[in-house]
């Protein structure tokens, strides 16, 4: 079952050396690291990417009265264009007219990432630009305006969490879990991109070397987005005779999870039942950001939708897996799920990337209702991004 890899002590005097940093030092450190990596070109900035992050960052560099100079993007059919009222040059030509005179400040950053922010970089300076630097020391500089960003946040905040970071670090029951755990925290402490480990190989939300998802599962998905978990478990369990309570509140998601679930034979099909809401620790109205895409969140947007408590929507119910991406609604979910996880204790998996304390908050939270469980950490994409805890009842366990 264990991973090669360093062991609980091992690991918390690791991190006594990272925690020990004085939070003033941590203050220093994210108030001047975009200014020490800029300068003398804080003001002078090129966009490194036109999507999302890159439209985000423009945003709120002109609430703090700096316009860039351009974007740059290595999509040809935005080239010439404009993106929010600024141009697209290739990188090329950006890297002639500014590359010698400007910060190029690399705003790519997302969870279909293939590739490393240093290969990024690095592509960047080979046409010429002599200064490229990532986004993150900006948000840092300007929390106000852009923090949190997923699990971007100030360093010092993990500082102020330390207690809470030594007791997660004990939780975690494999070598690979561990060493996770720490390139994690160094990361939100110093943005050390290069030292998050590489991805594990087995499919999201199914870790093969944990335990096996069963032909008669009683499956909760929540964040179930358009379906696409749950066709990932039908296609490992063909003959699947379970249950599945899918959980899905931004409408046009929704709607193409019922689509999904009434395109399969009306026999299995009977034995998914679809809820439009969020999931939370009571019923309640919140506020809902309904992108129509995998990054739909409570908490922002000018829709109202209903959120529910687990426990009061499963009563009745014996689940045995229990999935949740919810773009940080996961605390709120697991506390709605207290009755679930002490009578049930079905086995977990918990996306802990949209914030900043999660990685450590969560399996705290998890061991707080029920210290049967045994945790364990595994990245599923680069960079942080699809960063699951998987809370796993013994009897499950693989051998």
């Amino acid at each position: 079952m264990l991973v090669n890899g360093m062991s609980r002590t091992q690991l918390l005097d690791q991190l006594d050396v990272l925690l020990s940093e004085p939070r003033e030092s941590a203050l220093r450190r994210e108030r001047s690291a975009f200014d020490e990596a800029a300068h003398p070109f804080g003001e002078r900035l090129v966009l490194f990417g036109a999507g999302g992050l890159g439209r985000k960052t423009l945003d709120g560099l002109r609430k703090v009265g700096i316009e860039p100079l351009a974007f740059a993007d290595n999509n040809p059919a935005l080239w010439g264009k404009q993106v929010a009222g600024l141009q697209v040059l290739s990188p090329a030509d950006a890297a002639a007219r500014f590359g010698r005179d400007a910060v190029f400040l690399m705003t790519i950053w997302r969870a279909q990432g293939t590739d490393r922010m240093s290969d990024r970089i690095a592509r960047v300076r080979s046409f010429g630009a002599e200064r490229v630097i990532p986004f993150a020391p900006l948000f840092w500089k300007y929390p106000d305006v852009f923090l949190p960003h997923y699990l971007i946040e100030l360093p010092h905040r993990v500082i102020d969490q330390a207690a809470d970071v030594r007791a997660a670090a004990a939780l975690w029951e494999d070598g690979a879990s561990r060493n996770e755990f720490l390139a994690q925290v160094r990361w939100r402490l110093r943005l050390d991109f290069d030292g998050l480990p590489d991805p594990v190989a087995h499919e999201l939300y199914f870790p093969d070397d944990l335990f096996e998802f069963a032909a008669d599962e009683v499956f909760v998905d929540c964040g179930a987005f358009d379906g696409d978990t749950i066709r990932s478990s039908l296609k490992r369990q063909p003959q699947f005779r379970g249950q599945i309570a899918a959980f899905e509140p931004d409408p046009e998601n929704f709607r193409r999870l019922q689509a999904y679930v009434a395109s399969l034979p009306a026999a299995l099909g009977s034995r998914i039942e679809a809820f439009p809401y969020a999931i939370s620790s009571s019923r309640k109205i919140v506020h809902f950001d309904a992108t129509g895409g995998a990054d739909a969140a409570v908490g922002t947007g000018d829709l109202e939708i209903q959120a529910v408590a687990l426990d009061e929507v499963l009563a009745g119910r014996a689940p045995t897996y229990l999935k949740m991406d919810t773009e940080g609604s996961e605390p709120a979910g697991v506390t709605g799920a207290k009755g679930i996880l002490q009578r049930h204790v079905p086995a977990l998996a918990l996306s802990i990337y949209h914030r900043q304390n999660h990685i450590w908050s969560v399996p705290n939270l998890v061991h707080e209702l029920n210290p049967d469980y045994r945790f364990f950490l595994r990245p599923h994409v680069l960079e942080g991004w699809d960063t699951v805890c998987y809370a796993v009842p013994p009897a499950r366990l693989r051998a």
